[in-house]
């Protein structure tokens, strides 16, 4: 870990860490594995041009990722399947 606090570098993370095994980006920020891992160590230019993509990357996922209200919303489709 380096000198930088958590308020010097900002970071789409949304404490929702789950990879997508199709695309491998985090269905919860968008980045790869390897973006995370190396979140602190890239050069802000890089992390700009990061986040720049995210939001295109996020649309995918959600294309394939829909959101069925938790539990009782997954529960509710498999009794219905």
């Amino acid at each position: 870990m380096n000198f930088y606090s958590e308020l010097d570098i900002e970071s789409p993370c949304i404490k929702v860490c789950v990879v997508d095994p199709a695309s491998g980006f985090c269905i919860g920020c968008g980045r790869t594995r390897e973006e995370i891992a190396s979140w602190l160590d890239i050069s802000a230019g890089e992390r700009r041009r990061v986040m720049r993509d995210l939001p295109e990357r996020i649309s995918t996922l959600t294309d394939r990722w829909r959101r069925r209200g938790g539990r009782r919303g997954r529960m509710a489709t498999d009794e219905v399947a």
